[in-house]
Order: C-alpha cells, then structure tokens, then sequence
C-alpha cells in the first residue's frame, strides 16, 4: 500500500496540512508519482487540485480516498522549490497552498466547473448555464435531494498548449516521383504540392506551405486522403519576441574598477561559495556589462541563472541585451506577455531548454535545478515586494535560494536600499563600488528650480523658464528631452473654488483624478468613474476647477507652448494594451519623438543616445505622504531619472523643479552624493525606531462597519502588547492613511521591533482565532511583516 500526502487547494486553518490519499494500483510502480506533481484529489462532495508532498506506506487513517487523477507527468515543483513553500509559509504567514500557487504561472491554476449529470441519461447540464435561472435552480435542487441528479465537480488544467497542423510526405521519394507522373494534367495544384516534397521531403507547417505555393489547403487534403501526404499536430511555443532578431554582441573590455568588482564575484562562482554582493554604482557605470559576464561564468560551467529586473520598464533594453549575449539560452517572464506567452517560456525552464532567465519578480521561482547566480537589478525598488498573500520580497526569497544553491547573489544599484547598504557597512553583504561612468563620461549637471520663486515672478504654468528654454535648445539642436511627472491623468483633484467642495469617490476616502481623454473622474484605487459635472453637486456653481497636474495635462500645455514638438506620453493608461510599451520606447528610440514625457516607469533603465536633458516637473510629490520612506524614495527616484541624462557622447543637463528645494534628499540627489544622504537619513531612522534599526509588522484590518472595525483593532492590539516584550513598540489602534477603500474601513496596528521570537506564533494565533469570522463575515486580517505600503 502506498499512500500520497497531498496539500489541497482549501487555503484555511484546518487544510492547511497534509492529507493522506491512497495510491490506485496502476500507479504504484517505481517513481511513477512524486512530490512536486499536481494531482486531482476527492475532498468532501468535490474534486480539487493537490500538489504530492511525499510518497508514504503508512497512515494513521482508517478509512482512506483514492487519488483521483493526475495534472502532470513530471513534477512541477522541484523538492527545493517545496522546501522554499515551506519557509514562506513560516516568514510570511500564508497558508502552504498559496505559497505554491505563487510559485506557478497563472495558465497552472486550475479552474473548478460543476456539472449536473442526469441518471440513466448521457445528459449534462453546465451550472454557467443555470447559475442564473431563478426557476430552474429550486427544481435541480429538489431533483438532487430525490436522486435523479448527481453533481460532479470537474477539475479543469487552464494550461493550453499550442499547437501547429504539420505535413510530410507519407512515401519514398521515388515514389513521390512515381505519383507526379501519373496524375492528370488539369490536378495543376497537387502536382504542386507534390513537387515540393520531391524537392525539400521534410515536415514543413501547413500555414508556411500554403502562403510558399499560395493555395488552398483543398489539394493537400487530397493527398492525405490518398495517403501519399502525412498530417501531424506539433507543439509550438508561443513566442513573444518571434518577430524580433537579437543582434549578437560580444563581452566588453572591463574597466579597471569593474575588474575588481568583478573577481570576488568570479571566486564564489569558482569554488562554489553563497555570498551576497551589493553592487553600488551610479547610473551608467556599466553594471548590466559585469551581470553578463558573471552569467557567462556560470554558463560555462553547465549551471542555470536567474536576473531579476524592476516590472515592465526595464524588460524591452534589458531582453535585448541578454537575447543578444545568449541568444535562445534565455526565457523572459514579465507582465507584459500573454497568460500562455509566460506558460511556454515557464516550460523551457522546466524542460531544461533554456538556462537564463530574465523577468521581474515572481521570476525568482523559475523552477532550476542547479543555480550558478542570483542577479537583482535595481534591488531598492519596491516592484520586488509582493503586496498580496504570500507578502514576500524578492531579494529576501533569492537570498534563501543562494545559500540552498550555494551560490552568490548579486544585488545592484546606483541607490541601494538602506536596510542593504547598511548590512554591507555592517559586512554581511561584500560591498563592490562602482564610482564613475563607462569611459570617464561626466555624470550630468543638475539645476534645482524653486518654483515659489517662479510663482512670485509671475510664472503661473507648470513649466519653469529655465525648464522651457532647455527643451526649445534641445528641439533646435535635434537631441531628445525626457520630461518625468509622478502623476497619470489630467489633473489630482477637482475642486470647486466658490464653496471649497472637492469630488472625492463615494467608495473611498480618496479624492477623484480627471481623465480629459473621455471626460471622466476615475477613482485610482477601485476603479469607479463617473462624468465630469458642469456644475458643483454643493452649490451649484460654475467655478469648477482642476487642481495639480497629471500627465494629460503636461502633454496638452507642451502642445500649446511647443507645437512642433513631438511627444510620446508613457504611463498607465497609454501602455495597457499588449506591447504598447515596447512599441512607444523603440519610436523613441528610432527619433519618432523630440520628448518622452512619463510616470515611474520612464525613471529606471532608459538608454538612449541622443537624450540630453531631463526635467523633473514636480520632485516633492512623493515627499509629503505618510510613509517612513518617503524620502528615500524621492532621493532615488531623482538620481535614477537623473542618470538618464548623457549616457553617450554629448553631455546631459537635469532640471529639478521643487516646492521643497531645502530638503536634504532633494539637495543630496542633485550632487548626487549618496553617502551624504544615508548617513542623514540614519539618523532619522534611528531616532524614530525604523528599519535598518528596527523591524516592522503590519496588522491592518478592514470590515465594511466602523464600530467593528474600531472594536477588533482595540481587541488585536492588547493581545499583541500582552504578548511582547516590553522592548517592543505596537502602535495603534489608529486609522489608515486611506480610512475607507471600496465601501470597507481600515485600520491598523504597527510592531517595531528588534528581536521578539514569540511573535510569529503570537500572530499565528490570532489569526486562528479570527479564522471562522474571516471566512464567516466580511471582516479581513493581512499581515504584512516587511511593509512596503503604509498606505
């Protein structure tokens, strides 16, 4: 007897162990099934998805369910990968299901369908087809009770597989020639057919045959029928890059300082050591050059290597740079490809097809084998922390993956985290520093402009004179200018200047941005929309005014002020469609435009030759919310946008337009002068028990009535205290910097902390104990235990 200990899909408390099936006969032979297998299991009156954890001969079960069938023929979850589930259940607090869920691309999570058979009858009724017939659904239930019905849950794999109509001669080529000659003259388009095969007898697709000899598939039909032509349906991957030719670059002669970046890094791949590097180097000192020469180490040696990279951005230049050092070794995983696009290049990883993967940040489960290095580009974005169950960080997860590996993790940036530049102060990262540009290139000069100066000189636009008269010089010149603003939409807010009344969402305590394209005021947290009134819904007035400034509106002035300029506009709402984004940075890049104007996502990665001038249009956006690293993120946004200036042969100009101009991390990232800037914001952190001097957890609660709400956080928050030390500090019960999204009110409690190693248990528990109402009412518990999102 051999029974399968399986994790099911029921992610709660009491599932959230191993369940014993009993192996079915035809699967006992030797390693037919293992762990890392999804598997179709019965539980209660239905059938779920399962992944085998282990292969056991006992059982403490008297009364044992068989397996009901299998997903996979080989293991989908290497036993490392179920080792690392493991582990960020303990660290993150999620259930072990949700772990693995994480792990697989989305076309791997199965979909669930009912379906009603009728006894004594080949009929099925689909319940998608009656779900919402009010009449029908009494009669099935009764139907059911008298037991003319019976319901059987499908389990149903999304994972498609593409596949392409293939054609092959199905005869010798004599006799191919034989059969040419005999056939009558007016089968014009057989003879056709056939003459190709005579000329060129392999398999060839029946689209690429069709379009080679411009006919119909009518001919071919034909032949097959006579059985002198085969037709077989092979498996292709969808490719996202098929119509892209990656041109092939070879290695770069190193600088002296990235030679000595790169040794200790060539040591630990050498004798196979795990070790973390922060690689510190301003923007363009050549890091991407020393990542590629690391992987070709590691390739060398026949081991596989995982290359991180922030979101969507940087994939279009980062996909070209390493498509053309190592070519088809290399699958990408972002967004920005379709569900089956990131299926077919998860399974050229597991297939061991491919040894290079480039992606952003679930890319650290790529399911290898024998890891030779960890890449993390750009390790201080926030990109890399996962903001839904399993709350997990990226670099925290390709740190555990070095060591079970042993091998090195680098970590890169020209504005490395703080919690990671001090671990490396403190040598528990190898620091390497990279202090100038590729070829001695000056970093660009930067001008801060204060705008309440602007202001008082009469200047009400949004454009500094300063800001204005660089881009008309570049326009002249025909260099390009990138202009970044931290805002999608036309305008922040809509205010009405007679009685002060601001629009704000029904659903959310958040005011509503103004769309101009269709004349809308869209709610950025839950979506609602609603038309843009001609008058104030308080008092009637006309004077309804749009205040700040969003990205519609920065392109609508360009186009008054400059109107031979040409722009691109690049954020959220002008590259959701598939391939937008790639297709707006190469028109860039081929000169189709004289100004890139962007959100976030224009900051990181760009390389462009012929950029010569950035203007930061607002620089204090992300300075007055309410998050502890508020400034740390405008020092690192300012210096990553900076850097974009004067990567090649001319020389760039930043202009920084600010309200705060005396800020410290406004000031330092015009230098830039990084080190300046940690040390001051040390000091802070350390004054006011933040990370790196403190750790931190989040317990935010939300239900859809306040008093409950308020009553839960109180209850939350003395069981912590009584649980901790008194070296702890729990703050709260307090509402949210945003008290109410989509209907629900929020509130939270905060733990900083040094060392508590009763907490998790602690947290554990308490989530046990609201588990039934969880799953009972519309209260929800998320614990985040490295909060990136304050909010």
């Amino acid at each position: 007897m051999k029974i399968a200990k399986v994790i099911v899909d029921v992610p709660a408390n009491q599932t959230d162990r191993y369940f014993d099936y009993l192996v079915p006969e035809e699967w006992m032979e030797e390693d037919f099934l293992q762990p890392g297998m999804r598997v179709v299991v019965p539980f209660g009156p239905r059938k779920i998805q399962g992944f085998i954890m282990g292969i056991s001969e006992h059982t403490d079960v008297k009364k044992l369910k068989c397996l009901d069938s299998v997903l996979d023929i080989t293991p989908v979850l290497t036993p490392e990968l179920l080792e690392l589930g493991i582990w960020l259940r303990e660290t993150t607090l999620c259930f072990l299901i949700i772990a693995y869920q994480a792990m697989l691309p989305a076309a791997m999570k199965v979909k669930y369908e009912k379906e009603f058979h009728i006894r004594n009858s080949k009929e099925i009724i689909l319940w998608k087809d009656i779900e919402n017939d009010k009449k029908l659904l009494p009669s099935i239930q009764k139907e059911i009770k008298n037991g003319n019905i019976e319901v059987i849950y499908r389990v149903k794999d999304r994972a498609k597989k593409k596949r392409v109509k293939t054609i092959q001669p199905a005869i010798s080529k004599e006799e191919l020639i034989e059969v040419y000659n005999s056939l009558a003259t007016t089968a014009i388009k057989q003879k056709e057919v056939i003459k190709h095969f005579i000329e060129q007898p392999q398999k060839i697709e029946l689209q690429v045959l069709l379009e080679d000899l411009s006919t119909t598939s009518s001919p071919i039909t034909t032949l097959v029928k006579k059985g002198i032509l085969l037709e077989h349906y092979d498996e292709v991957y969808r490719d996202p890059y098929e119509h892209r030719s990656f041109k092939r670059t070879e290695p770069l002669p190193l600088t002296e300082e990235q030679r000595n970046a790169i040794t200790p890094i060539l040591d630990t791949i050498e004798n196979k050591q795990h070790a973390v590097f922060l690689m510190y180097g301003v923007t363009g000192s050549g890091k991407t050059e020393i990542y590629l020469q690391a992987i070709d180490k590691v390739l060398k040696q026949g081991k596989e290597a995982i290359m991180l990279v922030p979101e969507i951005s940087l994939t279009p230049m980062m996909v070209d740079r390493f498509k053309g050092r190592f070519g088809d070794e290399v699958a990408v995983m972002h967004s920005g490809l379709s569900t089956g696009e990131k299926y077919d290049e998860w399974r050229k990883v597991q297939r061991k097809e491919v040894r290079v993967v480039v992606g952003a940040r679930s890319a650290i489960f790529a399911p290898f084998e024998n890891l030779g290095i960890i890449i993390i580009d750009e390790e201080h974005e926030t990109s890399y922390k996962q903001e839904e169950n399993p709350r997990y960080h990226a670099r925290d997860v390709a740190i555990k993956r070095g060591a079970n590996h042993n091998c090195p993790v680098i970590l890169g940036s020209a504005t490395p985290s703080l919690e990671s530049f001090a671990r490396a102060q403190k040598n528990v990262y190898q620091l390497l520093t990279l202090k100038g540009r590729i070829n001695a290139r000056s970093l660009p000069s930067v001008e801060i402009v204060d705008m309440r100066e602007e202001l008082r000189r009469g200047n009400r636009s949004m454009f500094s004179e300063v800001l204005l008269e660089k881009v008309k010089d570049r326009l002249e010149k025909g260099e390009q200018s990138v202009l970044f603003l931290n805002r999608r939409g036309f305008s922040t807010f809509v205010m009405c200047r007679n009685c002060g009344y601001v629009l704000n969402c029904p659903h959310c305590d958040i005011s509503l941005t103004y769309h101009k394209r269709d004349y809308k005021l869209k709610c950025h947290y839950c979506s609602y929309e609603e038309a843009l009134p001609s008058t104030c819904p308080e008092c009637n007035s006309e004077h309804i005014r749009f205040f700040g400034t969003g990205t519609q509106k920065v392109e609508e002035e360009l186009a008054k002020i400059l109107p031979e300029a040409r722009v691109i506009r690049m954020d959220v709402d002008t590259t959701s469609r598939k391939g937008a984004h790639e297709k707006l940075l190469h028109a860039f890049g081929q000169k189709q435009a004289d100004i890139l104007l962007g959100t976030q996502m224009i900051a990181k990665g760009l390389d462009f030759p012929d950029v010569t001038f950035v203007g930061v249009l607002t620089a204090d956006t992300m300075l007055h919310i309410p998050d502890f690293r508020s400034s740390e993120k405008t020092f690192q946004l300012l210096t990553q946008v900076s850097g974009r200036a004067g990567r090649h042969h001319l020389p760039g100009e930043v202009v920084i337009q600010t309200y705060s101009p005396e800020h410290f991390s406004i000031e330092l990232a015009a230098v830039p002068d990084y080190e300046t800037y940690y040390c001051r914001e040390m000091l802070l952190r350390k004054n006011f028990h933040y990370p790196p001097f403190y750790y931190l957890a989040l317990i935010t609660i939300s239900h859809p009535e306040l008093p409950k709400v308020v009553d839960i956080t109180e209850k939350i928050s003395k069981f912590i205290k009584a649980k901790l030390s008194n070296k702890a500090i729990v703050l709260g019960p307090v509402a949210s910097p945003i008290p109410r999204i989509k209907d629900r009110y929020r509130y939270q409690c905060m733990i900083k902390y040094k060392d508590e190693p009763n907490l998790g248990k602690s947290l554990q528990t308490l989530l046990h104990h609201y588990q039934q109402e969880m799953s009972r009412s519309e209260l929800q518990i998320s614990i985040d235990m490295n909060p990136y999102m304050m909010m």
